[in-house]
This record gives structure tokens, sequence and C-alpha cells, in this order.
């Protein structure tokens, strides 16, 4: 995935009201940029960590700028949770998932279960369908170990136990989680920040649904996938 125009860097001020941050670019100016994260992005919003900013060409848009990635102990990290699917998709096209590949076409937000949405449908002719859900991860509690949730997350509970029923309906069915950062060698779920998605996520995995996660290589100019991580 490559950003369309270079990035352009600042200084985080404060995040508030979810969707915002209050920036200082380099050159003095303050400003206001949409934040493309409604998580709690635990330990990625003190004030006067350097960000990058992505600025749309759209001029009709209220906020120009985007925040696409938080700076912490010299590794970049990417904040932007529509970004993953992007990455995913570019991989896809390109047959460079091993867990994923001989799949001829992929498709995707799909709609499935009850009232979801899934993030890819891949196929093989009509029969061999398989259903991933990707998710955005950024947090790093101990070293080279990553995890998700960073906070409770009912829609993503939901989405491990609907996963789990399409399992039992004989459709091969994955969650990938990506995280946005290259300082990273194993993954886990944060049972102790949502108890109910560990648990919704061992149950789905006793039901058969599969569970990848992969780095990120973190670039001015892009990202992309970097290596399959060890899932503890």
């Amino acid at each position: 995935m490559q950003f369309p125009k270079p990035l352009v860097y600042g200084v985080l001020i404060k995040r508030y009201k979810r969707f915002l941050a209050d920036v200082r670019l380099d050159n003095g100016v303050d400003i206001t940029v949409h934040c493309p994260n409604p998580g709690a992005m635990m330990g990625i919003t003190t004030p006067g960590l350097r960000v990058a900013l992505s600025k749309s060409a759209n001029l009709s848009r209220k906020l120009a700028y985007s925040w696409e990635m938080v700076e912490l102990n010299n590794i970049w990290i990417g904040v932007n949770t529509s970004n993953p699917n992007r990455i995913v998709g570019e991989a896809l096209s390109l047959n460079s998932i091993a867990e994923l590949s001989g799949y001829k076409h992929f498709k995707p937000e799909v709609k499935y279960g009850q009232n979801s949405r899934i993030d890819f449908l891949l196929s093989d002719g009509t029969t061999d369908l398989c259903l991933v859900e990707v998710k955005n991860v950024h947090l790093i509690r101990n070293d080279s170990l990553a995890e998700f949730p960073d906070c409770v997350t009912a829609r993503g509970a939901k989405h491990q136990l609907e996963l789990a029923e399409q399992v039992k309906n004989g459709i091969r069915s994955v969650i990938l989680y990506v995280v946005q950062r290259g300082d990273v060698e194993s993954f886990k779920v944060a049972e102790d920040l949502d108890p109910a998605y560990a648990k919704a996520s061992k149950m789905a995995t006793s039901a058969g649904v599969e569970t990848f996660a992969y780095s990120c290589n973190m670039e001015e100019s892009g990202i992309t996938l970097k290596q399959s991580l060890l899932i503890k």
C-alpha cells in the first residue's frame, strides 16, 4: 500500500473526541487532523510524540489531513485502521500471503452471518470459499509481542463467534491480525484487556477458525506486510 503523496510531519499536541487530534507541524503551524482510529490507541497518544500525516486530494474535506503513523521509541507505528484492509488487499492481489495462497478470486466487504460484513471473501470457483476478517494491531507491552485488542471490543467478539458458525457450515474462516509496526515477532490475544474477546477467540479456535498475524514494513512511501508471526 503506497501513500499517494509524501507524508507531512509534526508533533502530537493531543487526541480527543476519538476522531480528532491537534498537531503542530514542523513549520510551527498548529492544525486539527482526522484521527482514523476509533479505538483506545493505548500507549500511542502521548503529547509530544512525532506523527506522520497524509493530505487528502479532496478539497471539500473539512479536515485536509489524516493521522497515519506515530513514532514511539524510534519505531513507526500505523494508526489508520482502514490501512490494514488496503495492505491485505494488495497482498492478496500479489498472492503473497502463504496461508491464503491458491485462491483465484477475492472480493471485499461481503455480507455474511447476522447483519455482518466480512473484509474479504476468497474463492476458487463456486464451492471453495474462505472468509477473512482483518484486525488492526499496534499494541506491544512486552518486547516483540503484539497484542489485540487494546480495549473492550464487543464487535470483535461477535465476529469471532459468527466465523465459528461459518466453519460449522463448512466454510473456511480466518482472522488475520495486521500489526502495523516492524519490531514484533509474536502475537497473542490480550485476555486481561478484554476477557470476553479472549473467550470468544478460544471458542472460535476450538471450532476451527484459523488465526494468522503479520508484522509490517513501515516506510515513508507506504506500508506492506513483512513477515508471519508466531501465535501464542
